[in-house]
């Protein structure tokens, strides 16, 4: 298969959920614009951090006043669940040329880890692979880019009667429900989801990082079970 077909086929697989990040990306945008940080340093964490829900914690704990090492945790641990994509990824990254293995990293998402695991359980050949998420998360990181910036300038008046905040659930469902496909995964999500809800208030905004546990383990002993049988 040639770059072209690999990327294109990326592009196509990441589409329909930009639906979501569009609107996602206008309510970050907004946000920064009327936030104490400003549009210009708001907009320059979509190039910087290029992730939208701890580019939220960025901007909204700056604007109370949360002191810099404060920010910075709370980003990180937002982001934690990029190692365990990280971790999944690795070993279909490790034929590729180490230019692309230290630069494909940036542009990882939630969107282009979910289509291109799936991808890659049915295409073996590296170079698909390779151009197959650099053709899906480079159109998402456009889309953010584009959509960030839209909301940057349009600010304030984009009138609230729009109510876009259903785009945040609306992206991760659309990652979810296609990676359904059997009673492991099934468990994992069902899980993964209560445990995050009963741990929302836990301290260091870990909740998230519990639930992707307790769904993982739940999976894993599923899968083992089924095995057995």
């Amino acid at each position: 298969m040639s770059p072209p077909a690999g990327m294109l086929d990326g592009m196509r697989s990441v589409g329909p959920l930009l639906v979501g990040v569009v609107p996602f990306g206008l309510i970050f945008g907004v946000t920064a614009a009327g936030s104490s940080v400003g549009g210009g340093l708001g907009y320059a964490t979509s190039l910087i951090i290029f992730a939208g829900a701890a580019q939220l914690a960025t901007v909204q704990l700056f604007t109370d006043g949360a002191a810099a090492a404060v920010v910075l945790a709370t980003a990180l641990v937002i982001n934690a669940r990029h190692l365990m994509y990280s971790a999944a990824l690795a070993p279909h990254f490790r034929e590729f040329p180490r230019a692309w293995r230290l630069g494909l990293p940036y542009i990882l998402t939630d969107q282009a880890f979910a289509v291109s695991i799936l991808r890659y359980e049915s295409v073996s050949d590296p170079v698909y692979r390779r151009w197959f998420y650099f053709g899906g998360a480079m159109s998402l990181w456009v889309t953010w880019q584009v959509s960030t910036a839209t909301g940057v300038v349009l600010g304030v008046s984009i009138p609230e009667s729009w109510s876009l905040d259903f785009a945040i659930p609306l992206v991760f469902l659309a990652l979810l429900v296609p990676a359904l496909r059997s009673r492991p995964s099934v468990l994992a999500a069902v899980v993964g989801g209560l445990v995050a809800l009963v741990a929302h208030d836990v301290v260091y905004n870990l909740g998230l990082i519990v639930g992707a546990l307790a769904g993982i383990t739940a999976g894993v002993s599923a899968e083992r079970a089924g095995t057995r049988e």
